[in-house]
């Protein structure tokens, strides 16, 4: 396995390359990632995972000074799942100049739940996904990235990004990887107390109960997409209740993450959640 710091030295690694792939992390590797690095291994003739904590998606009061930095930890375990090239830039390596020009996502995707929670989130994450892009894949006639779908919203961000570039890359995605008590595996799972860990599953928890609500409306017909401002609210509060700052519980649409009408069903819908447990932010969701 090669470890390589500038983008010149990574396009020198895939010169001989016609089909890589891509899996884009920021590094502190759990089995999560690992599961995405399996899942890309066979799906090109040279797998790269990139490690870097990028600035522009961290709003100025998030912990991107704090944010797990293992290299040398990730770097053994991506050796052990058989990645072939690890691209850890510094940030002087990605942007060497101060990046200026930015991809901004449609705001009708890109400026609700996280992207209202979280302003200039997306921008953030289309801009640094782009340039990974174009530093690894681009060129080629064929090129697959691979992201988890924990970050449902980001996935679909970025699936609309390489649709309106006509990018020639094939977005692939992985179920969300979880604990055995049901957590969603995340980097930020570190920051937890051993009392807050216990308390961690509340969030897919109330995920589940909003899904299960919102399908037995759907099953009892009629005007059933009334009543999901009251399911949710009632989610909000049992999170509430157990000691959450919720930022929203709520069920969406899969492909536009608009709000539901009555025509909508099981197998079209997701629940979507995001809450502070103590000074941790956690995020996960549920497609029902």
């Amino acid at each position: 396995m090669h470890v390589v710091h500038t983008i010149a030295d990574l396009r020198q690694a895939l010169a001989g390359s016609q089909h890589p792939a891509l899996v884009p992390t920021m590094g502190n590797l759990h089995e999560g990632h690992i599961a995405l690095v399996q899942r890309a291994k066979p799906l090109g003739d040279i797998l790269v995972t990139s490690i870097f904590v990028n600035r522009l998606q961290f709003l100025p009061h998030e912990d991107f000074d704090s944010y797990p930095r293992t290299l040398q930890d990730d770097c053994a375990k991506l050796e052990a799942a058989g990645c072939d090239i690890v691209f850890a830039p510094k940030e002087s390596d990605l942007y060497p100049e101060p990046q200026t020009f930015k991809v901004t996502p449609d705001p009708a995707l890109g400026d609700l739940l996280e992207g209202h929670f979280r302003p200039g989130f997306f921008t953030g994450v289309c801009t640094v996904v782009m340039k990974l892009f174009s530093a690894a894949l681009l060129g080629r006639p064929r090129s697959t990235a691979v992201f988890g779908q924990k970050d449902y919203q980001q996935l679909m961000v970025i699936r609309h990004m390489v649709q309106q570039f006509a990018l020639p890359i094939d977005i692939v995605s992985v179920a969300t990887a979880r604990a055995d008590d049901g957590l969603a595996l995340s980097s930020r799972n570190r920051y937890l107390s051993p009392e807050q860990r216990e308390q961690a599953t509340a969030l897919s928890k109330a995920l589940q109960a909003l899904a299960q609500a919102s399908v037995q409306a759907t099953q009892a017909g009629g005007a059933w997409a009334s009543q999901v401002p009251a399911l949710e609210a009632q989610a909000l509060a049992t999170l509430r209740a157990q000691g959450w700052q919720p930022d929203y519980l709520t069920l969406r649409r899969r492909s536009d993450l608009q709000a539901p009408n009555d025509q909508d069903g099981p197998g079209t819908l997701v629940a979507l959640g995001a809450a502070r447990l103590g000074t941790t932010r956690l995020i996960d969701n549920l497609e029902l």
